[in-house]
């Protein structure tokens, strides 16, 4: 069960209604047990297992680094903890991969394990350094890690943003929930309109990328480029709403990601909580470990932390080689930032407003081009991407004339008419045209109501059947 599937629009409701019902002090035990029941709708029983082990682990840790002395014992405590919560994770995560080596069907999955592994990795060394008092109320600390708006996807919540709200009192607020539906329902719009359909195209040309050259491979990166963004970003729009009716705040996880003039900014607006955890669990120790090293040990700190991330994703060379290549970006951009500073003074473009629409192009095509390796299905596959992509001799006018693979023909290859298509465009300028003009002003509510009906028409009629997954699932 996931946000997009029929199953969530009874179980929200339902989960909702015993919430509201039920008195104050046992609201948190009907949120505890709809996001165990949440999880159970996965067919997984072992990841309920695996969640209640990683829960019982953090918390008995998180009051021992509490109790204990000296330093180095606490220290010891938080080493075996973290321990325990990344060797469940690489464990499980590795389970799919030795299932399939072995020959069995592989349809293990490790779903949600990622984020609430590092959830409890943050919470225990928050408390080791001082941030934070341990949570000696077991049951609002299993909400904590299973509290199901986050539990798939993240966003990847400190326990000192989430906790203080879960033991807060709830009080009904019409404008928190229209709120909270209305992120919902456009999280939903952005998944199921925009997303699905852009992966239509980039999953016929990246499944089958030897049949494919120049243009096409172009358009297909970009196509993936937008539908990764979408679709990430309406699962934290929907996590986000469907909190906000429980009157919890979850974090913002992207902030116009490809208005990033760096590729350190990007990393500043992509996946933000995701971000700060490897930032300051991963990047920042290294850092320090390596301060003797200077500049050099500041940037293979950077190097490190983004092949870790890559490896995160998938133990795969794709994965290995788009980590390194974000790495090799920030630590490259680190050396050469004062350099670029004076070239942009001599040129006198320092303070251009062109400038900045320079940086965000290149900072979206470098971006763009890192992308290839995460969604080529092999190396092989993404080498193939890397060489032609920019071949666009002879390519750019059979694009253009209907040659052997254009756009508009891969797209009813797929099923998807051109009629359809520029439908599709005109509705969803219409809905983002609505939703500035009125979806948060109060003195226009007929405005609103349009924007709230032209939202559920499209999600009704552009939706794809028998999609639903969302591509950051399988991390």
């Amino acid at each position: 069960m996931t946000f997009n599937t029929l199953s969530y629009f009874f179980f929200l409701p339902a989960s909702y209604l015993a919430f509201y019902l039920t008195a104050d002090r046992w609201r948190w035990l009907v949120l505890l047990l709809a996001s165990y029941g949440f999880y159970a709708c996965l067919k997984a029983p072992y990841l309920l297992a695996v969640l209640f082990a990683v829960t019982t682990i953090s918390y008995c840790v998180g009051l021992k680094i509490a109790q204990v002395e000296p330093e180095s014992l606490k220290r010891r405590w938080l080493f075996g903890g973290c321990l325990a919560c990344i060797g469940t994770l690489a464990a499980v995560k590795c389970l799919p991969l030795l299932a399939t080596r072995g020959g069995t069907s592989g349809t293990l999955i490790s779903v949600g394990v990622s984020y609430f592994s590092f959830q409890a990795v943050s919470y225990l060394a928050d408390i080791y350094l001082e941030i934070e008092e341990p949570e000696r109320d077991f049951g609002r600390f299993a909400l904590y890690l299973a509290f199901f708006p986050k539990l798939l996807q993240g966003p990847i919540e400190r326990g000192g943003d989430l906790l203080p709200q879960l033991k807060k009192p709830y009080r009904f607020d019409y404008d928190t929930a229209r709120s909270g539906l209305v992120l919902f329902g456009g999280g939903l719009f952005k998944k199921v309109v925009v997303a699905d359909w852009l992966g239509l195209y980039a999953d016929q040309v990246y499944n089958n990328v030897h049949d494919y050259t120049g243009v096409s491979l172009l358009v297909a990166t970009y196509a993936y480029a937008l539908q990764i963004y979408f679709d990430f970003s309406s699962y934290t729009d929907m996590a986000r709403g469907t909190a906000r009716l429980f009157g919890i705040e979850l974090t913002e996880n992207f902030n116009a990601p490809y208005r990033a003039t760096s590729v350190a900014e990007f990393w500043r607006r992509w996946h933000i909580s995701f971000s700060r955890w490897i930032l300051d669990y991963i990047f920042k120790p290294l850092q320090l470990s390596w301060r003797h090293a200077g500049q050099l040990g500041s940037a293979l700190a950077l190097v490190v932390t983004f092949l870790i991330s890559g490896l995160w994703h998938g133990v795969g060379w794709t994965f290995v080689i788009w980590g390194l290549l974000h790495g090799s970006y920030l630590a490259a951009s680190n050396y050469y930032r004062p350099y670029q500073k004076r070239l942009y003074q001599w040129l006198g473009v320092a303070r251009s407003p062109w400038l900045s629409w320079w940086k965000i192009f290149v900072t979206f095509h470098l971006v763009s081009f890192a992308w290839v390796f995460f969604r080529a299905n092999t190396l092989s596959d993404a080498l193939y991407v890397a060489r032609n992509l920019f071949d666009l001799g002879g390519s750019l006018s059979a694009y253009l004339t209907l040659g052997s693979k254009p756009f508009y023909r891969d797209l009813v290859l797929m099923g998807v008419g051109e009629n359809k298509t520029y439908l599709q465009l005109l509705c969803i300028a219409l809905v983002l045209a609505l939703k500035k003009a009125g979806q948060e002003t109060r003195s226009q509510p007929a405005l609103r109501w349009v924007y709230y009906l032209a939202t559920a028409l499209a999600c009704l009629n552009f939706g794809i059947p028998n999609i639903n997954k969302f591509i950051y699932m399988q991390f």
